[in-house]
């Protein structure tokens, strides 16, 4: 229980130091930022209680807002994505999240990168969303999030797939 707490607070840690340090300050053509943090959500053990996720999650976002004063739009859009994922978890993965056997390092990687974009479009969605704040501008809110969720999902698995463990 220990290392699964030790491992779940470097994780958290790490994703937050990353994000600020190096992924803030990528702005490739002004619509593609990647925001990595939410890899901890989309990776916190499925069998751990709902409401401890919700509010690590509102911590992930208001953390990542403090650094980057965005005035709790990561906050929201972290809530979010947390409160939501049960259903994009039963809509990914099926009968193995019925029966809480999910082990990201074991399924299958189709079900992975579905769970990733839906994740990551989501959240991207409903943070772009409230940046913006116009539904004059719905285009730019759609541009925005599509370009983004393309580069954090390339970035989510190639992170996923360096930092997992084999088994044999």
């Amino acid at each position: 229980m220990n290392s699964i707490l030790s491992i779940h607070t470097i994780r958290f840690f790490a994703l937050v130091f990353v994000q600020v340090l190096i992924f803030n300050h990528i702005n490739f053509l002004g619509y593609i930022n990647p925001y990595a943090y939410i890899l901890f959500i989309a990776l916190f053990p499925v069998k751990n209680n709902r409401l401890i996720l919700i509010s690590l999650s509102f911590l992930l976002g208001l953390t990542i807002d403090l650094f980057l004063d965005t005035g709790g739009i990561h906050a929201a859009a972290s809530v979010f994505i947390a409160y939501i994922r049960p259903v994009i978890l039963k809509s990914s993965f099926g009968t193995i999240y019925e029966y809480q056997t999910i082990k990201f390092n074991t399924v299958d990687f189709g079900s992975k990168l579905t769970y990733f974009t839906l994740i990551t479009v989501l959240h991207h969605i409903v943070f772009f969303s409230l940046e913006i704040f116009s539904i004059s501008k719905i285009i730019l809110i759609l541009q925005k999030a599509l370009f983004s969720s393309i580069f954090t999902i390339l970035i989510s698995i190639s992170i996923t797939i360096i930092f997992s463990r084999k088994n044999k």
